[in-house]
């Protein structure tokens, strides 16, 4: 039987379609739990044979809701945006809901401007994506709607922040390491002022600390994050200490200039000296040469869960705190096998 175009298609017909009261049909297409599953399968079956497409305007005005969540960003461009931005419209597509995203760019009067312009919208609710793990500033005050920090912490407690482990994705790194017998492990980073680069530091310690090792130098280098950094401090560090054995990135771009100077230098890697970086971002974790073992931040995944949480603050369950998403470790080339 050829399916009606959808135009033409009322939630009368469904429910007549499938044996049911009008509001039966709607509390099945709904989800509501006083509908017995029988019944919820025969008017599913019916909306999909009719190509029935709910009204959203009409749901929203009875429900209250627009069924459409504000993203707020303050750096569209970087690179671990995309990812959760990836993970949240997954997570609402499944839901049939929508996202409507700004970018501040970092600038605190786009972002009032555009708090204003989605609030002004009727979106359900607020995600507020950082640009690292630091500590931001709370917007809630402004916001009537829930609201969920994800890779940014908002200073207020009451406030639900998630934030990638960055404790977590060290001590793997770190271990895996140690597990490989790697005795003289030092470690090249970003600058100091991040939080994510002093956490793993403390992380790489205690790891270090607990197989009775020390690092190579006693102090981590931080710099940039980037290649260049990664090539000159390479170097710097294998002249005063050529019995490097391992080298932990704090991030894979820093990792590929590290492998470079390395190859320049004729070390064979991982024979030699093994290499961990962090991030799992492909471009260079994969192009490398050899390949990196990598912390993969699980990126999409934080984005899902944001929106896990958003929704369940929509039901009247919200979570406030600190939620630390664990991290995992990707190994490949440039330490072999564990």
């Amino acid at each position: 039987m050829a399916r009606q175009r959808s135009q033409s298609v009322t939630l009368t017909d469904v429910a007549r379609r499938a044996g049911v009261s009008i509001a039966t049909a709607s509390k099945a297409l709904n989800a509501r739990d006083e509908v017995a599953p029988e019944t919820r399968r025969r008017v599913l079956a019916a909306a999909d044979e009719l190509s029935f497409q709910p009204n959203v305007l009409a749901r929203g005005l009875i429900s209250g809701r627009t069924r459409t969540i504000g993203l707020l960003t303050d750096e569209l461009a970087g690179r671990f945006s995309i990812p959760i931005l990836l993970g949240v419209e997954n997570a609402l597509g499944s839901e049939q809901m929508s996202v409507l995203l700004c970018d501040a760019r970092g600038d605190a009067i786009r972002r009032r401007h555009y708090i204003r312009t989605l609030l002004a919208r009727q979106v359900d609710g607020f995600i507020i994506l950082g640009d690292s793990n630091d500590v931001r500033p709370s917007l809630t005050g402004d916001i009537p709607v829930p609201v969920v920090y994800v890779y940014g912490e908002s200073d207020d407690p009451d406030d639900l922040s998630l934030l990638a482990d960055d404790a977590d994705g060290a001590r793997l790194a770190t271990e895996h390491l140690v597990s490989l017998g790697r005795r003289n492990i030092a470690h090249i980073t970003g600058p100091e002022t991040y939080r994510a680069a002093r956490d793993r530091v403390a992380s790489l310690r205690k790891v270090l600390d607990g197989a009775g090792l020390s690092l190579v130098g006693g102090e981590p280098l931080y710099g940039e994050w980037s290649q260049r950094w990664g090539r000159h401090a390479a170097r710097m560090l294998l002249s005063s200490y050529p019995e490097i054995d391992a080298i932990f990135c704090g991030n894979d771009q820093i990792a590929t200039g590290v492998a470079n100077t390395l190859r320049d230098l004729g070390r064979r890697i991982p024979d030699d000296v093994s290499i961990v970086g962090y991030d799992n971002w492909h471009e260079f974790a994969s192009d490398c040469q050899p390949p990196l073992t990598t912390v993969d931040l699980n990126l999409q995944q934080l984005g899902e869960t944001a929106v896990k949480h958003l929704f369940a603050a929509l039901d009247g369950q919200p979570t406030s705190g600190v939620i630390r998403q664990p991290c995992r470790l990707v190994v490949r080339d440039s330490t072999g096998p564990a």
